[in-house]
């Protein structure tokens, strides 16, 4: 594992010299993407867009904020993002390969110790989940004995990097945050998994931590490891445990319970209504729930204040419905592999189509997709399979396609993912779409790896 401490001092040298001078005011944020996805990098601080910026021809970004207050931000190349810290006087450089977004980001400059930090604490996290996995079994006293000590080695990395930099309040909240509240949520998620196993005695002992934890921190209102946190607390406090959590789980009734607790529990504004979108949104894309989702809306509007966030699910909701079955595939824009622009609506020539989607950021997936698609293509040899790439062509898809032998008369990508997400409703990478041979959709939301994929297909021939 890297050190970030080393990789600062290091890095800074060698790009900390084309930097401005610390400023006392504003934040100057620049940064290099390798194998980049898009042609730009978007800034968020909460749900607002802060700045869309472009790549230069070297693939390199810079940007001086004289006006941005510091807090956590988000840094979207897509389709990844990552949290940022940024605060008044930092001179920031960032260097991602986006071919391996995570466990590439390296930061430089000032105000790079405290982002180190929480990648390498997040990837260490991330490197952690398949142990905790096998773990799930173990009585909640040694539950809490193993995650105690994972707690501890993270905190003595935080006091070493608190002990080597002069971390402001915010910095010092943040950082701590970051290592407290991950293993604060699997707590909960253990809880949610033992459900029925579970007695008044170990509720009094196991749960002691939560009195040390706060429900109304505005600073991380938008923070992952702090809303992630939340969420698995109100699912525990909604679960109904006479029902196993797997059962209940993608139910309209344990939503609208998960609401009743927050609406109980969460009083700040911003935090409420983050958690209550995030409560939504999970709902509204259980497509299976569709006929549901009126009356979780008429709850959901009880407690949600955002007028935007009420538009944004209502706008969800109307999307998912364009999507049915048996309606005419929204159209939107693709790029053909001779990087011409055409109608989606080309994409039914009288067969039935099966639409499946891929990524430059994981080719892995693209190779098992491609692999399926070969098996599919030979047991439905009347059904065309389309792959759409989720980022605009360039050069390296080109020699992929060669490498890999690609019918490229079946290939597109998407022009704006933005516009192309929304109208298409792509939440996973999986997603396949099915058409019967007129363009009329047969299945909106189809996971193309799921083992079930081929009864939709049977039903074609």
């Amino acid at each position: 594992m890297k050190n970030p401490f080393i990789i600062s001092c290091i890095t800074g040298l060698a790009l900390f010299a084309c930097s401005p001078s610390n400023p006392k005011t504003g934040i100057f944020f620049a940064g290099q993407i390798i194998n980049p996805s898009s042609r730009q990098i978007t800034l968020y601080q909460g749900d607002q867009t802060v700045d869309i910026v472009a790549l230069d021809e070297n693939l390199r970004f810079e940007k001086q904020y004289d006006s941005m207050v510091s807090g956590i931000y988000k840094l979207e190349h897509l389709p990844e993002y990552q949290t940022l810290l940024l605060e008044t006087g930092d001179s920031l450089w960032v260097r991602i390969n986006a071919a391996a977004f995570d466990e590439s980001i390296v930061f430089s400059g000032l105000g790079a110790s405290k982002n180190n930090f929480l990648m390498e604490l997040f990837l260490k996290q991330e490197e952690e989940t398949r142990f905790l996995s096998s773990k799930y079994s173990s009585s909640s006293k040694t539950f809490n004995r193993i995650l105690d000590s994972l707690v501890k080695d993270k905190k003595n990395i935080w006091i070493i990097m608190d002990s080597l930099n002069t971390l402001s309040p915010i910095a010092q909240k943040v950082t701590q945050a970051a290592y407290i509240y991950p293993y604060a949520s699997i707590r909960e998620r253990y809880a949610l998994l033992r459900g029925l196993q579970w007695n008044s005695y170990e509720d009094s002992v196991y749960f002691g931590y939560r009195k040390y934890l706060s429900f109304e921190d505005t600073d991380l209102a938008y923070f992952d490891p702090y809303v992630n946190y939340i969420l698995n607390f109100i699912s525990v406090e909604a679960q109904d445990r006479s029902l196993p959590y797997f059962q209940q789980k993608s139910t309209t009734n344990f939503n609208i319970r998960r609401l009743e607790v927050l609406d109980r529990n969460i009083k700040g504004s911003l935090l409420r209504n983050n958690l209550a979108r995030a409560i939504a949104l999970e709902e509204i894309l259980t497509f299976e729930n569709h006929s549901q989702h009126e009356r979780f809306l008429q709850f959901y509007s009880t407690v949600n204040t955002s007028p935007n966030y009420l538009a944004e699910v209502l706008d969800l909701h109307t999307d998912i419905s364009l999507m049915e079955p048996k309606k005419t595939l929204p159209e939107i824009e693709l790029e053909n592999t001779h990087r011409e622009i055409v109608s989606s609506m080309l994409l039914a020539n009288g067969n039935p189509t099966v639409i499946y989607f891929w990524s430059q950021t994981q080719m892995n997936h693209y190779r098992d997709t491609l692999e399926r698609v070969k098996q599919m293509e030979d047991q439905y040899p009347s059904i065309r399979f389309v792959g759409i790439c989720i980022q605009p062509f360039n050069n390296m898809v080109e020699q992929v396609h060669e490498m890999l032998e690609v019918r490229k008369t079946d290939q597109f990508a998407l022009v704006d993912f933005e516009k192309a997400g929304k109208a298409w409703v792509l939440t996973l990478l999986n997603k396949a779409i099915v058409l019967d041979q007129k363009g009329k959709i047969v299945e909106g939301f189809g996971n193309f790896l799921d083992n079930d994929f081929e009864l939709i297909l049977k039903g074609l021939n």
